[in-house]
């Protein structure tokens, strides 16, 4: 387990690479961590609503550069997450949970009826709100905090990215006609040494301004 300076200090470090060494790659164990990272990130419900699309391919992440205003993090990356959600989360993906619960702890489906009753009824509220798509989408973004952690922790860059074109990625990934859609990307990697913002300060509000205790 890190200690608490070891966290501060990755924390620290961290920031939204603008600029990455294409000559450089992470490790495959280094990223069957962080892939692990993404598989560990917690979810309402436990329900996981997300797939996340690993791009190394150099040729479809040229492709993707035009529909993420032309940023080259995209393409001179070492990894590309994309990180997709369902367009509308059905009872399906609910009993795939439960099925997955009853696999690794034991016990019953039957057993766990209560808690299917629950979920299936805050989805169908949600959905008829039109909120389902956006609910997966925010569930995405903890998966981009815990990811970029992870990565931090292990010396590696990455750069939360939402300056993209979804239904471009859509299209040149293939998910158009498959029910997922991309949320939010992050390309991870290692900085460029000619990388000016590695080095600049980071700007925070001090904890006085946002932290409250009561």
């Amino acid at each position: 387990m890190s200690n608490p300076p070891d966290i501060l200090a990755a924390l620290n470090w961290r920031y939204a690479c603008k600029a990455f060494d294409p000559t450089k790659k992470i490790p495959d164990d280094t990223w069957e961590t962080l892939e692990q990272s993404l598989v560990l990130t917690p979810s309402s419900f436990g329900l996981q609503p997300w797939k996340f699309l690993v791009i190394r391919d150099a040729e479809l992440r040229e492709k993707l550069v035009p529909h993420a205003w032309n940023q080259r993090q995209v393409a001179d990356c070492s990894h590309l997450v994309v990180m997709t959600v369902p367009k509308a989360l059905g009872e399906d993906w609910i009993d795939a949970n439960i099925a997955r619960m009853v696999e690794v702890r034991g016990g019953t489906a039957d057993a766990l009826a209560g808690f299917r009753s629950m979920v299936a009824g805050f989805r169908t509220n949600l959905e008829a709100k039109g909120g389902l798509e956006t609910w997966a989408k925010l569930q995405s973004y903890i998966a981009l905090g815990q990811f970029m952690l992870a990565a931090a922790l292990l010396g590696v860059d990455t750069c939360p990215m939402e300056g993209f074109i979804p239904a471009k990625f859509d299209e040149v990934l293939g998910l158009d006609s498959s029910g997922w859609t991309t949320a939010v990307l992050c390309p991870a990697g290692y900085r460029s040494a000619e990388d000016r913002y590695a080095t600049l300060p980071k700007v925070r509000f001090e904890a006085k301004a946002v932290i409250e205790h009561r």
